[in-house]
C-alpha cells in the first residue's frame, strides 16, 4: 500500500524520531568562505560538456561565419553581441555551480543544539535522518549533494549543483543566456547559408565547403536543441518563482504552509531588492532585504 507523501513529514514532527544521541557533528566542518563545489563525476562531466558546447559555438560563429565575412559592421556587431551573451552565460554557470544553494548545517541535530532551541510544549522540529540535520520548513535532502537544501527546486547535473534558495537567480540567468545565444547562433547560421548559396562557397568561409556545411549543421542542431531545452527550463523556473512553489513541492503536491506573496515580491525575493540592472548580472549578489531567518521550530 502506498503511503502518502505527507506521512513522512508527520513522522519527522514526532519528537521520538529525533534521536539526538545518534547525531555526531562532522569532525571537520567546512570553514567559512570555502568555495562550494560538488565532487560528483556525472555533474563534473556535464559541466565540462556545457563549456565545450559553448566554446564550440564560439569557434563556429567567429572563425566560420564572422571573421571571413566582408561585411565588417555585421561581423563586429554580431561578434560583440554573441561574445557578451556567451560570457554572461558562462559566468552565470560558474555562479550557479560554485554558490552554496542553501545547505543546512550538517550534523546539527545533537542533543546540545536541540536543548539550545529551548522548545516549548507543542513545538516541533524537523530532522533529516540522512544528514542528521535539524532543518527548516521547505528544505529537502539531496542525495547527490548529501545535504539538506533550503527551497530546493531540483539537482541539475549541467551546473553540477542543486538549484536552491541562494543560487536560483544564477540558474535562471544561465538558462536565459544560453537560450539567447542559441537563438542568435541559429539566426546567423540561416543568414550565412543564404549568403553562401548566393555567393561562391569557397569565398564565404576559410574552410572547405564540406567542412563548412558540417560545422554549420552541427551548430544548427546544437542551437535548436538547447534553445528548446533552456527555454522550457527558463519558463518553468520563472513560473516556480512567481508561484513561490519549488519543483519538488509541485511534484510531491505538498501542502502550502507558508505565507502567500505577490508575484513581484516573489521575483524580488530571488533577484534582490529593488529592481535594477543587477537582476540580469551574474556578478550582482541578490540583496534580499530583511529576510526572515528560517525557523527550526513550528
Amino acid at each position: 500500500m502506498l503511503i502518502p507523501a505527507h506521512h513522512f513529514r508527520d513522522i519527522e514532527r514526532k519528537p521520538e524520531y529525533l534521536q539526538p544521541e545518534k547525531c555526531i557533528p562532522p569532525p571537520h566542518p567546512r570553514p567559512a568562505g570555502t568555495m562550494w563545489f560538488i565532487r560528483d563525476g556525472c555533474g563534473i562531466a556535464c559541466a565540462i560538456v556545457t563549456w565545450f558546447l559553448v566554446l564550440y559555438a564560439e569557434f563556429v560563429v567567429l572563425f566560420v561565419m564572422l571573421i571571413p565575412s566582408r561585411d565588417y559592421v555585421y561581423s563586429v556587431i554580431n561578434g560583440l553581441v554573441f561574445n557578451l551573451l556567451a560570457f554572461l552565460a558562462l559566468a552565470s554557470h560558474c555562479r550557479a555551480m560554485l554558490t552554496d544553494p542553501g545547505a543546512v548545517p550538517k550534523g546539527n541535530a545533537t542533543k546540545e543544539f536541540i536543548e539550545s532551541l529551548q522548545l516549548k510544549p507543542g513545538q516541533v522540529v524537523y530532522k533529516c535522518p540522512k544528514c542528521c540535520s535539524i532543518k527548516p520548513d521547505r528544505a529537502h535532502h539531496c542525495s547527490v549533494c548529501k545535504r539538506c537544501i533550503r527551497k530546493m527546486d531540483h539537482h541539475c547535473p549541467w551546473v553540477n549543483n542543486c538549484v536552491g534558495e541562494n543560487n536560483q537567480k544564477y540558474f535562471v540567468l544561465f538558462t536565459m543566456y544560453i537560450a539567447l545565444i542559441s537563438l542568435h547562433a541559429l539566426i546567423m547560421v540561416g543568414f550565412h547559408f543564404l549568403h553562401c548559396f548566393e555567393e561562391d562557397w569557397t569565398k564565404c568561409s576559410s574552410f572547405s565547403p564540406p567542412t563548412t556545411v558540417i560545422l554549420l549543421i552541427l551548430l544548427c542542431f546544437e542551437g535548436l536543441l538547447f534553445l528548446i531545452f533552456t527555454s522550457v527550463m527558463f519558463g518553468t523556473q520563472v513560473h516556480s518563482i512567481c508561484t513561490d512553489e519549488t519543483g519538488i513541492e509541485q511534484l510531491k503536491k505538498e501542502e502550502r504552509r507558508w505565507a502567500k506573496k505577490t508575484k513581484w515580491m516573489n521575483m524580488k525575493a530571488v533577484f534582490g531588492h529593488p529592481f535594477s540592472l543587477g537582476w540580469a548580472s551574474p556578478f550582482a549578489t541578490p540583496d534580499q532585504g530583511k529576510a526572515d531567518p528560517y525557523q527550526y521550530v513550528v
